[in-house]
């Protein structure tokens, strides 16, 4: 089972742990996130004794600094996570690695993470279900792509995690050590890491609906138009009224593609949206929110009302 990263940090740099579940294969044994998280713990604590840990590692309780670089990195520009399901997002990147490092080895893992806050302190982090996957273009190149896999349901995530997310990646060669081993030489285990690669916007899911009344309704007469804006909250996992939030009444004539914004109201204490309109022809009445940093943005479905 997956369960929520926990995050710290570590002579200021990116640490993981409480990562479960095998995701891949390294020498021969099935490498988990914890194993992961060991060695980043090492890789930082060495990193904290001097400016940089050295090529090839001093002690034999701290990595090597694995000869890799990341860029290119690319992800969607937003990703919209809701109550329950399960939210995949693709991720590339490219790899660029010295003649020493070969990633097609069995032992050689990369991954791609979110991370919310700074990279010295992160808030959170995201990471996907699998290690990422990378095929060689050159001698000294590769294409990696991997998932960033977010379960809500899970408590993966706080409301206030909503908005914008640095993007970063990881590569560890362990060169045939042992993982399952109590000797495991550190010194021969390869690590590197670099964080803003990218950004994207974890936003929380929204809903908006319309209902335009009396159906039908006479030339000139008031139209009631009502209606609800909903956000996902990450902590209850149920949908709660977005308050105070600007939304756009639209019209769109029958026989047309185009709507028309024809006046702008603001959601009550509870999402809450009511305003009045006069009929005039049948057509299609409906809101528009234009969303912000922590919400998408979202359109109602279209409420036919026929003007006799």
């Amino acid at each position: 089972m997956r369960i929520r990263a926990t995050v710290a940090a570590v002579s200021g740099a990116l640490a993981l742990s409480a990562l479960a579940a095998p995701a891949a294969q390294a020498s021969g044994d099935a490498a988990s996130r914890a194993d992961i998280a060991k060695v980043r713990e090492a890789a930082h604590a060495a990193s904290s004794d001097k400016a940089a840990f050295s090529a090839r590692a001093a002690t034999y309780d701290e990595p090597y600094a694995l000869n890799v670089t990341f860029s290119n990195f690319k992800i969607a520009k937003a990703i919209k996570v809701g109550t329950s399901n399960r939210v995949t997002t693709k991720v590339t990147y490219t790899l660029t690695h010295g003649a020493d490092v070969d990633v097609t080895a069995l032992g050689f893992l990369t991954d791609p993470f979110l991370y919310k806050g700074s990279f010295a302190a992160p808030q959170n982090v995201l990471i996907g279900d699998d290690f990422g996957h990378c095929k060689a273009t050159s001698a000294t190149k590769a294409t990696c792509s991997g998932t960033i896999d977010i379960r809500p349901k899970d408590g993966e995530l706080l409301n206030a995690d909503a908005g914008t997310w640095k993007a970063g990646a990881w590569a560890i060669a362990f060169n045939g050590e042992d993982l399952d081993s109590d000797d495991l030489d550190m010194a021969e285990v390869g690590y590197a890491e670099k964080g803003g690669l990218g950004t994207t916007k974890v936003q929380r899911y929204s809903k908006l609906t319309v209902n335009a009344s009396p159906e039908p309704v006479k030339k000139g007469k008031t139209l009631t138009v009502t209606g609800k804006l909903t956000r996902a909250n990450w902590e209850t996992n149920k949908y709660a009224g977005y308050t105070k939030q600007p939304v756009k009444l639209q019209f769109k004539k029958k026989g047309t593609s185009t709507y028309t914004t024809l006046k702008t109201i603001t959601t009550d204490a509870k999402g809450n949206l009511k305003t009045t309109v006069k009929a005039s022809v049948d057509g299609y009445y409906r809101y528009s929110f234009a969303g912000n940093t922590p919400t998408p943005a979202v359109n109602s479905a279209g409420d036919f009302i026929d003007v006799k």
